[in-house]
């Protein structure tokens, strides 16, 4: 590729104590099926003493990728890498390729030729885990454009997508480097809900996310301070982006179930009491400013009774719960009077000292209780009337089929 000829894709790997899976992730980059010629690294060796650095440079020098390698001091996180190869990137699009990972030979290749076709501004390559889990749900299939609120695009914030470049300059969208957990959830909440649409490949593995021997891999560690800086962060965001209505109610369910929950699960249990104030009170804010009916009737009772018990500050209520989920208890389904709406006895259930809502208890999504089923009423009863339909239609062509057989 000469001076002038602008690459199909940059693609940013930001190293750290990144050896040997290093070797794997650049091999993989060379054996793309797109071409050197269309594709350019950008390699920041975030100070490390493992020798990556000397492997990058050894790399940059014999690839027929054309190779650019930046060493510096280390950052403290993936951010300030990223940043720094995103500058200097000139491909069309940008990819962040993390040291630890490597590539399907034919990945770049589909997601360009994806992103081209369908005009979208990112692209998701189907991920799998080695040695460790990966996301499952977005892959089901193949699909030119979706957005956040018609697939499951928004459970897959990580950074290992192919993004147009032209996109990320317009926003001057940059990794948040003052986060230390959560930086690439909000770069890619913000290319998904700004952005001029989403691809999803799914018939073909892209991306190989490498679970490390020594266990020191970044998404393992942190502290629960750090989740909540990138809870907080990410609230913000969708509330400056989002209107308040329905779409924006759908999106806080990310940070609520994929967030605050986990803070507030199992491991409290296990939390001595003055961790559990300091949780308490970092959430308060944050429940006070944006936990609300619309969010909370679009999650399951379980989860937001446990929501609602932090909402209110009482560790106590929360307690009782966990204890009783621990324990596998299954609630009783309770229907009002009128028999319009059903709730989930779970602890607290009409226990006016605990100061918890009926609302809070009742089943406003599908619900599962001893492995059955939990409707609100009339969603039942359309699926009922539905089926009868599906039924008496299926009658009437058996009867037709029958019909024709005998006349002929």
């Amino acid at each position: 590729m000469n001076e002038t000829q602008i690459p199909d894709v940059t693609v940013v790997v930001g190293a750290y104590e990144a050896m040997p899976y290093l070797v794997r992730c650049l091999e993989s980059v060379e054996a793309q099926t797109l071409g050197a010629n269309r594709i350019e690294i950008v390699a920041v060796d975030d100070g490390s003493t493992d020798g990556t650095g000397e492997y990058l440079e050894q790399f940059a020098a014999r690839s027929q990728v054309p190779t650019r390698v930046i060493r510096q001091k280390n950052s403290g996180g993936p951010s300030g890498p990223r940043n720094v190869g995103l500058g200097m990137a000139r491909g069309r699009y940008v990819f962040f390729l993390d040291a630890d990972d490597y590539f399907g030979d034919e990945a770049l290749e589909r997601m360009v030729a994806m992103g081209d076709r369908a005009g979208t501004d990112v692209v998701l390559g189907k991920v799998v885990g080695v040695n460790r889990g990966a996301p499952k749900s977005m892959w089901r299939a193949t699909k030119e454009r979706v957005d956040v609120y018609n697939s499951k695009v928004i459970y897959t914030l990580s950074a290992q997508k192919l993004f147009r470049r032209e996109l990320l300059e317009r926003l001057s969208l940059r990794f948040d480097e003052n986060l230390k957990t959560g930086e690439d959830a909000l770069f890619t909440m913000e290319a998904y809900l700004r952005g001029a649409g989403i691809s999803v490949i799914s018939d073909y593995v892209c991306y190989y996310l490498v679970g490390r021997d020594d266990g020191k891999h970044v998404t393992k560690s942190g502290t629960y301070e750090w989740r909540f800086d990138s809870m907080r962060a990410m609230m913000a965001l969708i509330h400056r982006i989002e209107p308040a209505g329905p779409k924006r109610d759908f999106l806080m369910i990310r940070p609520f179930t994929v967030g605050m929950l986990q803070q507030f699960g199992p491991v409290v249990l296990k939390d001595s009491e003055d961790v559990r104030r300091h949780k308490m009170e970092l959430a308060a804010p944050l429940m006070e400013e944006y936990w609300n009916d619309g969010v909370a009737r679009l999650i399951k009772v379980g989860e937001r009774l446990r929501l609602a018990c932090v909402a209110q500050g009482r560790m106590d209520l929360l307690i009782d719960v966990l204890r009783y989920l621990r324990a596998k208890t299954v609630p009783d389904v309770v229907s009002s009077r009128k028999g319009d709406k059903l709730y989930l006895a779970y602890p607290h259930f009409r226990d006016r000292s605990a100061g918890l809502a009926d609302s809070d208890y009742e089943v406003t999504v599908p619900d599962w209780r001893d492995g059955k089923r939990i409707e609100r009423p009339e969603a039942a009863a359309r699926r009922a009337s539905l089926s009868r339909r599906v039924a008496r239609r299926m009658r009437r062509d058996v009867r037709r089929w029958k019909s024709r057989l005998n006349a002929g």
